[in-house]
């Protein structure tokens, strides 16, 4: 849902923010700030926060794009290794089984766990792997025994 306030009152509430943050990288406490700008103590440091919360939501978004970025470069490389044919090789001799180059499978496995760990490393970027919340419900019975007490003398 868009904003509903006119574009004027957008534009104030901008510069309003603007100006707060510019007045608190200065040190300038938050009584003051609002007494400059006509509001309360509390009204400027809920404009502040609510920048400061935006900012580093911006910066996360930042963060997460860039990483997904290296990820998809990292996991191209990976792919490379992956379709490449090896040999193994032994004393600087190629290895043959019935006259034939014997694959060698360590890089193969190698490329298929860092193919693997890229992908954890995504899941996690875009929290995927977030648990899922379940409930659960036991019957139980509880039977207290009270010793030493006189169960008619309590009513």
């Amino acid at each position: 849902m868009g904003d509903t306030r006119s574009p004027a009152r957008i534009e104030e509430a901008q510069h309003r923010k603007a100006e707060v943050l510019r007045l608190r990288r200065r040190g300038v406490a938050f009584q003051e700030i609002g007494d400059r700008l006509g509001i309360t103590k509390q009204g400027a440091h809920k404009i502040w926060k609510t920048a400061m919360n935006e900012i580093v939501a911006d910066e996360v978004t930042t963060y997460r794009a860039e990483q997904l970025e290296r990820l998809d470069v990292l996991l191209l490389k990976a792919n490379e290794v992956l379709e490449r044919h090896h040999i193994t090789v032994s004393n600087g001799r190629v290895v043959t089984l019935d006259g034939e180059p014997l694959q060698d499978a360590g890089p193969l496995l190698d490329a298929i766990k860092t193919v693997l760990d890229i992908e954890t490393r995504r899941a996690k970027l875009l929290g995927l792997d977030t648990p899922v919340k379940q409930q659960l419900q036991t019957e139980q019975t509880i039977t207290y025994a009270f010793e030493g007490v006189d169960l008619n003398s309590l009513r």
